[in-house]
């Protein structure tokens, strides 16, 4: 892989908010970069907690609310993605792993949509993550129906 791709070479033009890094990519790079790596090193920064505030809230509005919807669109993700720094120079970025799904999750999901058929998705996330199968369950027993294993 080229020093251009590096990690930390893309952070620090990320903080740079070098706006002509994508276009310098050749197509090979192009294939081998991604934006999607902007959100999870972009929103955490070390430093004081004004900056590590700033860094996420900036990357929350400007990267994860519409970035899926330009998936087509790197050149645009990459765009959106320089407007996140404050321009303070380059700052340490860490990594921050997605949330591992706790096993069984997906089920309890699935239970609380066809008990709450007209709850929306996010409300059912937030369902699925205060109520354990056990729980669900118990309340189907409780109402008389049979808990599925």
């Amino acid at each position: 892989m080229s020093d251009k791709l590096s990690i930390n070479n893309e952070m620090a033009v990320f903080d740079r908010k070098d706006r002509e890094f994508y276009d310098s990519l050749t197509s090979e790079e192009r294939k081998k970069f991604s934006n999607f790596l902007m959100i999870r090193y972009g929103s955490s920064v070390q430093g004081s907690r004004d900056l590590q505030e700033f860094y996420l809230i900036s990357t929350n509005e400007r990267l994860n609310k519409q970035f899926f919807n330009i998936n087509r669109h790197p050149k645009l993700q990459w765009l959106c993605a320089t407007t996140v720094s404050p321009g303070l120079g380059t700052q340490r970025h860490q990594w921050i792993a997605p949330k591992k799904k706790e096993p069984g999750a997906g089920s309890v999901r699935k239970q609380l949509a066809e008990l709450y058929p007209h709850l929306k998705d996010d409300e059912l996330e937030l369902m699925s993550q205060i109520n354990t199968k056990k729980d669900v369950d118990e309340y189907l027993r409780a109402s008389g129906q049979e808990a599925k294993k």
